[in-house]
């Protein structure tokens, strides 16, 4: 069918090509070049020159997609210039000219080289000329010709989207608007029906209709529900030549999906629920959950849950679970077993968000019944109140009974209770409890003004069970008593100046107590009886707690007295009176013609008596100069009783001793104290020794004071015997070597090394009658034998 159409449009497409190839007989006028004159005009005398020409077209027509084994034929190019000698030669310019279009330069036949399409390109414009082929010379002038390309119906509609999505509410009633859907054809719609489409539908039916023009789907049911079918699939075709047979047609595929609207109410599924819960869950403790279902989704099926009646409705709380959407119920006040054992309740339910357009359906909640059974447990015990406050009197004896808290066992079988006192909010152990009745007592005295408030801990457990036990705060507050006496609020710097009038106001004073009546303050000042008439001071009660000491005389002299001690009884007015005595210390002071005071020091009399200051600072510089110098004299002192390598004078043992410097012999009185040995007093002074270290000193065994000027040699004798019978003394020889020796010694050099250069031998024999402690000596130089060895 469609060759069919095709050769049809072939055969009206040749015949419109006939009719305009051929020459149109219009005429254009321009100025001759070949010299034939055609005609003449008299207007100017001039001579007009017409020359006919040899071509004049619009257009011509070809069909696109040819699909022939030929080149498809064009048109032809003629002029009458062309004798059909071959001397002319037509050229092609423009669009396509040479490779879409190639014409014949001696005939001028036009061929389509290609095959064509009117979607890409619908009309070409190109330009002939002839010109003599031998001379080049232009015949014919450039004309300009348009081929225009014929369509045929070779293009399918096309939607804009592969696939739609759409959606529609539940309900809703028939023919409402879903989606419009649209087609496009590439073809010529201004030339037949190749471009005219009409829509179909050719899945989706009884639900969704299409219009056949427009494309907008729409609904063709009433009240689809979207909790029976939510998704649904349409498929709509799109066919050209106004749905003809033959056209082409192509296809979309559109997604619908059905929203929900609040058509269903919540319900529950079933009639009645019961939880239960212990008498000792806390409040907002949830009990279970309940959920009545709706169909709908989204805010469609927001739920809120409330209790309508029952008789647990003020006992009982019910909060909605945003996200779940369920009931949750909650123990809004404290339950008791053996108060009620049963609660009933009635709960609904109900959408937050309902639509009246389907208000027809019902009512949009549901109720259901919900009983609470109440589970005994094993209680603490509950006192009487939330908490005590008890009072009494700071002056209250030990062992007085200030109070009673009352606890019981809440449970059937009231079990009985001690109590006691949380020694963590009592540590000085001020108050105790009797354990059997809940009395509170004194155990020590109360001072108010130390701590006025106690606040103590009192627990209550079960005897039985020992692990149910309840607490409750008590504050104990102190009542003040009047014992404490006032004094004066604070120390009083007084001054008079010595020019003072009688009865001038010297200085005003006030006074506090510690005690607190409940009436308030009330002090009085009066002189003590021993001064109630003071020859230079009198104290005025001012009547509002204060009072004013005024002078009694003019004139006061600092020569004379400097201070003045006033002594003030003040005392209050509660039970029992309480009384003190302050005593104000007033200086005299000197003061200048207004009363103001210059000076009360010890500097001021010495000015009045004629020292200057600069004679004072000179006073004081020679008092600074005469301590230096006696700390001078002091540390020059002690450094003169430096003590001696031996401090005890009567440690004269065997000991190691290292000298600086060699003492001088007889004539060096500098060397060593004979007087030492003679006073044996000397070394009884303990003192520590310096020629041994510290760590190996021994403590030296003192010995009664020998007898003054006892022989030398029996005092040598018997310190010998002394130190051999000592088991404390230590056993080493002693060496002395000595690095200078002092002038004028008669004895010479002790060195053991020159002593082998001397001719006489000295005799060491003695050093055996020196005990034991000197045997190593007396092997070394005791005999000829050793010296020689």
């Amino acid at each position: 069918m469609r060759t069919c159409y095709c050769l049809s449009f072939l055969f009206w497409t040749c015949m419109l090509h006939a009719v305009h190839m051929t020459p149109s007989p219009k005429r254009t006028i321009k100025y001759s070049q070949n010299g034939r004159i055609l005609g003449l005009s008299q207007d100017d005398g001039k001579t007009l020159h017409r020359s006919k020409r040899g071509w004049m077209w619009n257009q011509f027509f070809l069909l696109e997609e040819y699909t022939g084994s030929d080149t498809q034929y064009v048109g032809k190019l003629h002029t009458d210039q062309d004798k059909g000698d071959g001397n002319l030669k037509y050229i092609l310019t423009g669009d396509g000219a040479g490779s879409l279009f190639i014409i014949d330069e001696n005939t001028g036949d036009i061929h389509a080289a290609k095959k064509l399409d009117r979607e890409e390109k619908s009309l070409y414009v190109l330009r002939a000329k002839a010109v003599d082929r031998k001379t080049g010379r232009q015949e014919e002038p450039e004309s300009e010709f348009i081929i225009k390309i014929h369509d045929i119906n070779d293009n399918e509609p096309k939607f804009t989207k592969d696939m739609y999505a759409a959606s529609v509410p539940e309900m809703s009633g028939v023919g409402t608007s879903v989606i419009q859907v649209t087609a496009t054809d590439a073809d010529d719609a201004n030339y037949g029906n190749s471009a005219k489409v009409v829509y179909s539908i050719l899945q989706g039916q009884p639900y969704f209709s299409v219009d056949p023009e427009t494309g907008i789907i729409k609904t063709a049911l009433p009240d689809m529900s979207r909790e029976n079918r939510e998704q649904y699939q349409v498929v709509i075709q799109a066919k050209d030549m106004g749905g003809q047979m033959g056209g082409l047609s192509g296809t979309t595929t559109v997604n619908i999906t059905l929203t929900d609207v609040n058509d269903n109410p919540p319900r529950f599924p079933q009639s009645t629920y019961q939880f239960s819960s212990p008498e000792s869950a806390s409040l907002g403790t949830p009990l279970g959950r309940i959920k009545a279902n709706d169909l709908d989704v989204g805010e469609n099926a927001a739920t809120e849950y409330s209790i309508s009646n029952g008789d647990g409705s003020d006992m009982f709380d019910i909060i909605t679970d945003e996200d779940t959407q369920e009931g949750i119920i909650t123990i809004k006040k404290q339950l008791d077993f053996e108060n009620k054992m049963l609660y009933s309740l009635r709960v609904e339910a109900a959408n937050t968000h309902p639509d009246p357009h389907f208000f027809h359906l019902g009512p949009f909640k549901d109720t259901a019944l919900v009983k609470v059974s109440v589970e005994d447990v094993d209680e603490p015990p509950i006192f009487s109140r939330s908490s005590y406050v008890i009072e009494v009197d700071e002056d209250a004896k030990e062992g007085t009974i200030i109070g009673q808290v009352i606890a019981q066992d809440p449970d059937t079988t009231k079990n009985a209770i001690k109590y006691s006192v949380d020694r963590h909010t009592d540590l000085d152990r001020i108050f105790n409890i009797y354990s059997g009745n809940g009395s509170l007592f004194i155990s020590k005295p109360l001072d108010r003004e130390e701590t006025p408030w106690h606040n103590i801990t009192v627990i209550a457990t079960e005897i039985n069970n020992p692990k149910q036990s309840s607490q409750i705060p008590v504050f104990i507050r102190i009542l003040d008593i009047n014992d404490h006496a006032p004094e004066f609020a604070k120390y009083y710097e007084t001054f008079v100046c010595e020019n003072a009038k009688a009865g001038q106001l010297v200085q005003t004073v006030s006074a506090v107590d510690k005690d607190e009546p409940p009436r308030g303050h009330k002090f009085f000042f009066e002189l003590v009886p021993e001064f109630a008439v003071h020859p230079n001071f009198s104290v005025v009660d001012n009547k509002d707690n204060t009072a004013g000491i005024l002078t009694r005389r003019n004139g006061y002299s600092r020569s004379k007295m400097s201070t003045y001690l006033l002594p003030v009884l003040i005392f209050d007015n509660d039970y029992p009176i309480q009384s003190s005595t302050g005593t104000l210390t007033i200086r005299v002071c000197a003061c200048d013609s207004r009363g103001n005071m210059q000076s009360c020091n010890a500097e001021a009399l010495l000015l009045s008596a004629g020292l200057s200051t600069g004679a004072l600072i000179a006073i004081l510089l020679c008092i600074i100069i005469l301590l230096v110098l006696v700390v001078l004299f002091a540390a020059l002192k002690r450094q003169r009783k430096k003590e001696p390598l031996i401090i005890s004078k009567d440690d004269v043992r065997d000991n190691i001793v290292t000298y600086n410097d060699e003492g001088g012999g007889e004539e060096d009185t500098q060397a060593f104290d004979i007087g030492t040995l003679r006073n044996p007093e000397a070394r009884e002074e303990s003192k520590m020794r310096r020629d041994v270290i510290p760590e190996t000193i021994f403590q030296i065994r003192r010995t009664a004071p020998l007898w003054e000027n006892i022989d030398v040699q029996d005092f040598i004798q018997r310190r010998l015997k002394e130190n051999d019978l000592d088991p404390t003394a230590p056993p080493y020889d002693s060496l002395a070597t000595y690095a200078y020796e002092g002038n004028n010694s008669i004895a010479n050099s002790l060195s053991s090394l020159e002593s082998l250069t001397i001719d006489g031998n000295q005799d060491y024999d003695y050093l055996s009658d020196w005990g034991p402690r000197f045997k190593k000596l007396a092997d070394m130089y005791g005999g000829d034998d050793s010296d020689r060895d």
